[in-house]
């Protein structure tokens, strides 16, 4: 009770300030606590400048971490909050007042249990960038590495989990007084979206990540990745090798620089591919800031906090999808749905197909350079209620990710559309995936596995049988009436039972 009354304080509170901005709608929507909300409203003078998205997006940067990151995991969530909404929640940016350098090098000697002075020869006061979880100082080593130093930001462990507290208690409350939602998983999101933001906050997940990135691209000149400095790395601090470049939407300094946009466009589109078909790992948060062009013309990227990843199955779902919806053969992507499993089988084929040419034909049916994949599968993820299909979180975050791509592409290369770009590399990866060859291949590896994992299970029947000859098979009364409970069905057990015995014994006998 105690709690509660805690928790709807600080909602009035949290209610206030959103009603400043005018952008009480996500509480309206929801339909959380309505008196409250209706009394926040009244008692706020109002800003009701810009669109409501913008609004949504200053009060959440004005109610500070938590909800920063709240509304960037949001912006993926256009199936609820509409297109332009999430695509103005996707600028959010994450940026906060810096904490002094000297907090900075206070966690750095905590963290590596050192003095400062004997890991570095200099570490700069004022940071390159701040954000609502840690910011970046640059460094150079006691060995003379130009380094970047990633420090987490004091007491931010407590401020998160103050505010999910107030999250999960808002998911639970939803999911009771709002059956409708249910299908929605409320608290599951808010659950996920605690784990990712937890993950975050535990620096050498974020070198592990950067670690395995750069592993998946080491014969790949054209994208970098910098080196994880794991002696000067620990929970709350992270140190990467520095690198230098210019920031990949700035066409005209690329150009001044010598570089073709075009040739730049297309090394971003090979190396977003190569991540999420090739190897089903992808950096997820891929905008401006993360995203530079070296002296050689690589793509670096930096900041690998939120990282999404994909098995191959969903990999193959994608795209197949991608390439039907591009050749407009909608009774195929259609039927792909149904074959994941996201679509229900009672629901009808046709219907589904013709609301993917609802979807699509408006957008395909523009300029190539104005065509928007990401804004496809937005449309795709906003008719999941009529068919009642289950939100696919790894495939929302992939749709945020194209979303910035795509921006940061038409920066680039504006009369350009990457996914046609990429199209060709697409098709050669589903030849080598989904042809015949692969399929045998796959057949072969299902097969080895299965002769892998054979001693193991004949190790395991030798000694269900030696405990058989041991002490013999204990029934249960009910169990032994139960099996004995009709004579068809006895006499089919007994077939059944003959034939198991049997397969048992011949694979004693050849493996013993």
């Amino acid at each position: 009770m105690i709690n509660s009354t805690r928790y709807i304080v600080r909602l009035f509170r949290i209610a206030r300030t959103l009603a400043r901005y005018d952008a009480l709608f996500p509480l309206e929507m929801a339909g959380v606590a309505p008196g409250l909300v209706g009394a926040a409203k009244f008692l706020a003078r109002k800003d009701t400048a810009g669109r409501r998205g913008e609004r949504l997006a200053s009060a959440l940067q004005e109610l500070g971490p938590s909800f920063i990151k709240l509304g960037q995991a949001l912006s993926t969530r256009s199936d609820l909050l509409g297109e332009e909404v999430a695509a103005d929640l996707s600028e959010l940016q994450d940026n906060l007042p810096p904490f002094s350098g000297g907090e900075a090098r206070a966690t750095i000697a905590r963290e590596l249990d050192a003095d400062t002075d004997s890991l570095f020869q200099s570490i700069e006061e004022t940071p390159l960038a701040a954000a609502s979880i840690a910011q970046v100082h640059l460094a150079r080593t006691s060995g003379g590495d130009e380094v970047a130093v990633k420090v987490l930001r004091p007491g931010i462990e407590q401020a998160f989990s103050r505010d999910f507290e107030l999250f999960r208690w808002l998911a639970g409350l939803l999911e009771r007084t709002r059956p409708e939602l249910r299908r929605l998983k409320p608290l599951e999101i808010i659950r996920t979206f605690e784990e990712t933001v937890r993950i975050e906050m535990d620096l050498r997940l974020e070198a592990a990540a950067a670690e395995e990135l750069a592993e998946n691209f080491t014969d790949d000149p054209g994208f970098h990745v910098p080196a994880v400095d794991w002696s000067r790395t620990a929970r709350r601090v992270l140190t990467l090798e520095r690198v230098d470049g210019i920031p990949i939407d700035e066409r005209r300094a690329l150009i001044e620089a010598g570089f073709n946009p075009d040739d730049i466009l297309k090394k971003s589109a090979a190396a977003l591919f190569k991540q999420v078909f090739r190897d089903g790992y992808f950096h997820a948060d891929q905008h401006p800031g993360n995203l530079f062009v070296g002296a050689g013309g690589e793509i670096i990227a930096v900041d690998f906090g939120i990282m999404g990843r994909l098995d191959k199955p969903t990999r193959r779902y994608l795209g197949e999808m991608l390439m039907n919806f591009l050749t407009r053969d909608y009774r195929r992507v259609a039927e792909i749905h149904f074959e994941a499993g996201y679509v229900p089988a009672d629901k009808s084929v046709e219907a589904f197909a013709q609301a993917c040419r609802l979807i699509a034909e408006p957008i395909l049916d523009r300029p190539q350079n104005e065509i928007s994949i990401a804004r496809l599968l937005a449309q795709l993820f906003q008719v999941t209620e009529t068919f009642e299909m289950e939100t696919q979180p790894q495939l929302l975050l992939l749709q945020k990710t194209m979303l910035v791509a795509e921006g940061v592409g038409r920066k680039i290369c504006p009369e350009a559309n990457m996914w046609f770009l990429a199209q060709p590399l697409i098709e050669d990866w589903m030849a080598e995936n989904m042809g015949p060859e692969a399929q045998i291949a796959e057949a072969v590896n299902e097969v080895a596995e299965g002769l892998r994992r054979l001693p193991r299970v004949v190790a395991d029947i030798e000694k269900s049988a030696s405990a058989i000859a041991g002490s013999g098979i204990k029934f249960d009364p009910n169990s032994v009436r139960n099996m004995m409970g009709g004579e068809q069905r006895g006499q089919r057990f007994t077939s059944r039972g003959y034939l198991l015995i049997i397969a048992i014994l011949l694979l004693i006998l050849i493996f013993i």
